[in-house]
Formats: structure tokens, C-alpha cells, sequence
């Protein structure tokens, strides 16, 4: 406990699903956590489930205007920002054949220029030891059947935490992407189609039957490596891919 202690971060995305048990974990360590969501409703459901050590900023990352009335809250309360966890995103399965120009603007506005305005627009926040964190996936370094749209848009994002880091070296930030495989969450499932409780089962069994780990991972699981890549026990570690896949992109 206390890992977080007196650090203020910021999670993306952070209504449901790995943003929202990332913001539980860091506020658990002592982080005061923004959250930033789209829907007001859900945003105000789950800051009042975090409590007092959370807040809750209405946004849409694709929107830079949008991110830069996040910053600005930011910096009216705190000052600065120690941790960026970017993870709002997304992707549909669309087969090659079917993609629109919609589709295509979609997932590229919120899953690759989202990330880059968040972090571009949190950096003046960031002081020496701060912690940046894309959120990737093993659909960026596997072939997909009908991700393709989504696995290159999160590629770009695996391609900016290399050059991140580089850039930010002499800054003392650290840039780090971490890559989950099937984790269950509202938007796993709704990516699939799986909207009851039925589909959703048929769907966790069928993943739980191609993982090498032989279940789906839990949002919880995936916190427990933002947790790392957020500390001080992550001092070392810089540039690289931390996967949380049960072996799903290593087996």
C-alpha cells in the first residue's frame, strides 16, 4: 500500500472495465485519480463510486478541445500530473471488405490521435519522475481476423510509446504501453456482440478455449501492471511492451 502516495494521476476512458479498476488500484496506493468519460451519467456513477479521492471530467479524447478542458482542470486543482494512464479506446470487428471511411476515422480518432493529444496536452503537467502509460493490445502484433482497422490503430500507439520514451528521456518520463489480451469488460464483450448474459458466456468460453492461460483476464489484473508501470518500481523501465494476455500473443 502507499506506492502512489501524494501522486496525482489521470485515467482515460475510466467509467467501466480496466480504467476503472486501474483508477480503483492507484486511488487504493494513494493517488488522486481524475477520470475523464464521454457519457455523463456513467462519468458521475463511477466517481461517486471511487469517492473523494476521485474526480470525474466530462471529454471526449478524440476531441482535443475536449482534452485541453481536462488539462485545464487539472492544473486549476493540482497543478501538475505525475501519471497519464491513456487508456480510452476501442475497435469493432469489421471485415476488410466492409470498411468505411467512418469506420476508419472512428477508430483511428480515439484510439491514435486520442492518445497522442492526451499525453501532448499532460506534458506541461508532468514533472521529473512522471509515468506515461498507452494502453495497447495483442492486436497490434497478431493477425486478427477482422481487426484489422483496430490492431493498426493500436500498432501506432505501440509505435508512439517507443518514440515517447526516446523523447522524454531527458525529461526524466518514463513511457511505457501496456498490452492486455481478452480481459472482460463491457467493451470486450460488446465488440463481440455478446450484449446478455448468455452471449457473453458463450463468448468467455470460447476465448477461454484459444488463451494458453485457459480463461479471460479480469480488469483487475490488468491494474495490477499499470500499478508497476505507475511507481517507482518501474524506475528502470522505459520503452518497452508489458503484455497482460495469459500467453494469448507469446505461446
Amino acid at each position: 500500500m502507499g506506492q502512489l502516495n501524494d501522486r496525482v494521476a489521470l485515467v482515460t476512458g475510466g467509467t467501466s472495465g480496466i480504467g476503472l479498476a486501474t483508477a480503483r488500484r492507484f486511488i487504493d496506493e494513494g493517488a488522486f485519480v481524475y477520470i475523464t468519460g464521454r457519457r455523463p451519467k456513467e462519468l458521475a456513477a463511477a466517481a461517486e463510486d471511487l469517492g473523494g479521492q476521485a474526480v470525474g471530467i466530462q471529454g471526449d479524447v478524440a476531441d482535443p478541445d475536449a482534452v485541453d478542458r481536462v488539462m485545464e482542470a487539472i492544473s486549476r486543482r493540482h497543478g501538475r500530473l505525475d501519471v497519464v494512464f491513456a487508456n480510452a479506446g476501442g475497435g469493432d470487428e469489421i471485415p476488410l471488405a466492409e470498411i468505411t471511411a467512418e469506420d476508419y476515422e472512428r477508430h483511428f480518432s480515439i484510439n491514435v490521435a486520442g492518445t497522442l493529444f492526451t499525453v501532448q496536452k499532460a506534458l506541461p503537467l508532468m514533472p521529473k519522475g512522471g509515468s506515461i502509460i498507452l494502453v495497447g493490445s495483442t492486436s497490434a502484433s497478431r493477425s486478427v481476423p477482422q481487426m484489422s482497422l483496430y490492431g493498426a490503430s493500436k500498432a501506432a500507439v505501440r509505435s508512439f510509446g517507443r518514440s515517447w520514451a526516446a523523447e522524454l528521456t531527458p525529461r526524466d518520463i518514463r513511457v511505457n504501453t501496456l498490452s492486455p489480451g481478452p480481459i472482460e469488460t463491457p467493451a470486450f464483450y460488446a465488440s463481440k456482440g455478446a450484449h446478455d448474459e448468455a452471449a457473453q458466456r458463450q463468448v468467455k468460453d470460447h476465448m477461454g478455449g484459444l488463451i494458453p492461460a485457459g480463461r479471460m483476464g479480469r480488469p483487475q489484473e490488468v491494474a495490477s501492471a499499470a500499478l508497476f508501470l505507475a511507481s517507482d518500481q518501474s524506475s528502470f523501465t522505459t520503452g518497452t511492451e508489458v503484455f497482460v494476455d495469459g500467453g494469448t500473443g507469446q505461446m
